[in-house]
């Protein structure tokens, strides 16, 4: 019998592009001023900005907060390889 994973729901508030809120987030793979790459219930997020500071951080409820200038935000694929090889280079 295949173990039942319970995925949360994954939303995200951008607020004037200088506050990124996020939940389903299950981990943070990386993060510096000008990147953080996340793992979500929805596959791996990058986002890409200036002067970036995770604010909040709680990984039991999911929950990430970002602050600084938002430029973009990528969504990639669910392949494990693929994701690894995107985000490490």
């Amino acid at each position: 019998m295949s173990e039942h994973i319970m995925k949360s729901n994954h939303s995200l508030i951008l607020d004037n592009r200088s506050s990124l809120t996020l939940t389903g987030v299950s981990d943070v793979m990386g993060f510096d001023e000008q990147t953080v790459n996340l793992m979500t219930d929805s596959g791996a997020l990058i986002v890409k900005g200036d002067s970036l500071h995770i604010n909040k951080l709680n990984l039991d409820s999911k929950d990430v907060c970002i602050d600084g200038t938002i430029n973009s935000l990528q969504y990639l694929s669910h392949n494990t390889k693929s994701i690894k090889s995107k985000l490490f280079k």
